[in-house]
């Protein structure tokens, strides 16, 4: 079950296209039919996390927590992503995109992280992949 939840109420988000695009990465690295979460959330809950998990007292962008493990109900769990929405708005601000351009691309890195890729591992040249075959689904 793939679940996409919105723990912030500044911005507006499109729950069902993150959704979607969270079926097709599952699709592609042929997952079956796993568990895993998207939340966007506030600076204050991304920089306790971030604080917690990775002992940095700062807010961040994305936050992946890959389970690999089985569910309750015995599915496969592939893990969380969390997105700061107020962050990814200061990062688009410079650049030639919107917020949700910048939210699917920290959506990808995170799911990314998930299925195993790193940084300095070939993170970088498959989000590109993936963010073009993303856009070639969307204009269909």
């Amino acid at each position: 079950m793939i679940e996409v939840l919105n723990r912030q109420h500044r911005y507006v988000i499109s729950l069902t296209r993150f959704k979607r695009a969270l079926k097709f990465l599952v699709g592609r690295y042929e997952l079956g039919d796993p568990e895993v979460t998207l939340a966007f959330v506030g600076t204050r809950t991304i920089k306790k996390l971030n604080r917690d998990f990775r002992k940095i007292d700062a807010p961040t962008d994305v936050l992946s927590f890959p389970a690999g493990g089985k569910s309750a109900d015995g599915k496969s769990y592939l893990g969380d992503i969390l997105i700061s929405v107020p962050r990814a708005f200061e990062q688009c601000r410079g650049e030639s995109h919107g917020l949700e351009t910048e939210l699917m691309d920290l959506a990808v890195h995170g799911f990314l992280h998930l299925v195993g890729f790193d940084h300095g591992k070939g993170i970088e040249a498959e989000e590109v992949e993936v963010r073009r075959l993303l856009a070639e689904k969307q204009g269909e």
